[in-house]
C-alpha cells in the first residue's frame, strides 16, 4: 500500500514539475525572434586585432537581447578570411569593408543590409570631424613632414606601407588614384610593405620604417594617444576619391524574414548608448543606415582597374 502511495506521489510531483517548467520553456521560445539557432558575427580589424577584441564583445549581449538567440562575436585575421567563413556558413554576419563585401557578394551571394555612417572629416591636417553625417570616407597617403616628399611624384623609389590588396583605403583606392596621376605603384622602383592595421601604417611612417602609408582618413587618430605629435610630424600628400562606407552583410541562405529582423535589431543596437560606443571605438562609426548592392558599383570599377594595373 505504501509503495503504491509513494509511486502515486512521485507521478503527481513529476506532473506538477512539468506544469511548472512548461511556462518557462514557452517563454524562452517566445523570446526567439529568428529561425537561426545562433548568430555568428565577425569583424575585420582596422587596427591590431587584439586591441579591438574586447571592445566588440558587448555586441554579443546587445544583439542577444534583440534576437533572443546566442550571439558569438569574433575577429577575423584579414579581409579574405571572413569572406571564406561566410561562404562556408561558419559566419552569418560580417562587418565588411566595401571591397570585402563585393568579393563576398560575387563569390558567395552575401547581401548587404546596412552601411555605416561617419562624421565627415576636415582636410586641415588635424584629424577633426565635421558635424555632418556622411555615407562615404576617403583614403589618404601620409608622409613625414621632414621626409622631403612634397608631391606624389616624389613617391617614386620610396617604400610605402599598405594593407592587403583587398583593402579599399589601405591599397586599392590610393593605388588607382595615384596611377591616374602618373604614379604606378607596380613600377617606378616603389617598394610596397604590407602591414597589419592602419595604425601600423602610421607607426611605420613615424618610425621611418617606410616613407609613406596608405590609410583611411584619419587613421592617425588611432595612434594619437601614444604618439601625441603625430599630426605635427606628418602631413597628407593626397586624398583619394570617395569610398562607400563599410557594410554589415549577411551570408547567403538567411531567410528574408530573418534578414529583416536582424537588420532592425542592428539599427536598434547602433542607436543604443552602448552600441554607439562599440561602433565608434572599433570603426569610428556614428550610426548605420539601410543599404543596397548598387551602392558598391564604384568599388567594382576600381577592382577592375586594379586588375589591369601592371
Amino acid at each position: 500500500m505504501f509503495k503504491k502511495i509513494a509511486i502515486g506521489s512521485m507521478v503527481a510531483l513529476s506532473f506538477a514539475s512539468l506544469l511548472t517548467l512548461a511556462p518557462i520553456n514557452q517563454a524562452d521560445a517566445a523570446k526567439k525572434k529568428v529561425s537561426l539557432k545562433e548568430l555568428n558575427v565577425q569583424f575585420v580589424p582596422s587596427s591590431q586585432a587584439d586591441t579591438i577584441a574586447d571592445k566588440v564583445k558587448p555586441l554579443e549581449s546587445l544583439l542577444k537581447k534583440q534576437l533572443g538567440i546566442p550571439v558569438h562575436v569574433t575577429i577575423s585575421t584579414d579581409y579574405n578570411t571572413i569572406v571564406e567563413a561566410m561562404g562556408s556558413k561558419k559566419v552569418d554576419m560580417g562587418f565588411l569593408p566595401p571591397a570585402g563585401y563585393v568579393q563576398a557578394n560575387k563569390q558567395y551571394g552575401a547581401k548587404v543590409i546596412l552601411q555605416s555612417q561617419r562624421l565627415g572629416m576636415t582636410d586641415n591636417n588635424t584629424g577633426e570631424n565635421t558635424d555632418k553625417l556622411v555615407n562615404y570616407y576617403r583614403a589618404m597617403v601620409v608622409v613625414r613632414k621632414d621626409s622631403g616628399i612634397n608631391s606624389i611624384k616624389d613617391l617614386k623609389g620610396k617604400k610605402i606601407a599598405v594593407q592587403d590588396t583587398t583593402s579599399d583605403s589601405g591599397y586599392m583606392f590610393p593605388a588607382i588614384d595615384l596611377d591616374k596621376k602618373g604614379v604606378n605603384i607596380m613600377k617606378n622602383n616603389i617598394q610596397l610593405v604590407t602591414v597589419k592595421g592602419h595604425d601600423q601604417g602610421v607607426i611605420s611612417v613615424l618610425n621611418k620604417d617606410t616613407d609613406a602609408a596608405f590609410i583611411f582618413d584619419d587613421a592617425r587618430n588611432i595612434v594619437k594617444k601614444d604618439n601625441p605629435d603625430v599630426f605635427k610630424d606628418t602631413k597628407v600628400l593626397m586624398y583619394t576619391s570617395k569610398i562607400p562606407n563599410d557594410t554589415i552583410s549577411l551570408r547567403k541562405g538567411i531567410s528574408a524574414k530573418d534578414t529583416k529582423t536582424i537588420q532592425s535589431a542592428m539599427i536598434k543596437v547602433a542607436k543604443s548608448t552602448e552600441g554607439k560606443k562599440v561602433m565608434n571605438e572599433v570603426y569610428s562609426w556614428a550610426g548605420v543606415t539601410k543599404s543596397k548592392n548598387s551602392n558598391f558599383d564604384v568599388v567594382r570599377k576600381y577592382e577592375t582597374a586594379l586588375e589591369n594595373l601592371k
